[in-house]
């Protein structure tokens, strides 16, 4: 049976929820066949959530790594192609930390790509129908923080992992006066679980060859 490690973040930037971590939560609760989960929720600051990953993933000792995040104005769930080696905060995380142009790793490589079929994770979810698609930026703020150092714990602590990182609408309780897409948790749950079975079953290296790519 193929272990999963889940996680998502506190809430940030004066919010009361995180809908990653309330995802994370449902599918942990509830999770696919022949997969047992486990949740694990990540402090949004920098350093720190990397400290928090290493010690769930030595905890859980996953077979999958899966981080979700938050990406308010996204109208679906997003798979992340790539995380980059920079922190840029537009705003400070939940410590007042606030780096500009720093590296998540000094010395590390530019970039990390994800070790889960990305495309195959896309095609699950909206044959689940849920909404989504690959996504080439992370960002700049903890989220890409975690995409990439999830990445380098790959490829510097644990050889044996694949994992990758996966951004969530806001929820609908986050936008009242519906002037931005949300997907309840429960749907993004939903999602994840086809999303995960697909990653289980499928390579790195035998994801689908379809089209993604972004013009802009």
């Amino acid at each position: 049976m193929t272990r999963v490690l889940i996680t998502g973040f506190a809430p940030f930037g004066g919010e009361s929820v995180n809908p990653s971590w309330q995802a994370a939560s449902l599918v942990a609760a509830e999770p696919p066949a022949g997969l047992t989960v486990t949740a694990a929720e990540l402090p949004c600051v920098f350093g720190e959530s990397v400290e928090a990953l290493r010690d769930a993933i030595r905890a859980s000792e996953p077979d999958l790594v899966l981080s979700l995040g938050q990406a308010g104005g996204r109208p679906g769930v997003t798979v992340e192609r790539v995380g980059i080696n920079v922190d840029d905060a537009r705003i400070p995380d939940n410590a007042g930390n606030q780096p500009i142009d720093e590296p998540v790793v000094p010395g590390g490589p530019a970039a990390y790509f994800s070790t889960l079929p990305v495309k195959a994770c896309v095609a699950a979810m909206r044959e689940a129908g849920v909404p989504a698609a690959v996504s080439n930026t992370a960002g700049t703020f903890v989220c890409n923080h975690i995409a990439y150092a999830l990445g380098h714990l790959i490829a510097t602590e644990f050889p044996h992992l694949r994992g990758g990182f996966v951004h969530v609408p806001w929820a609908p309780g986050q936008v009242t006066d519906g002037t931005a897409p949300a997907l309840p948790p429960a749907t993004v749950a939903h999602g994840l679980r086809a999303l995960l079975t697909a990653a289980a079953r499928t390579p790195t290296d035998q994801d689908l060859k379809v089209t993604e790519g972004a013009t802009h």
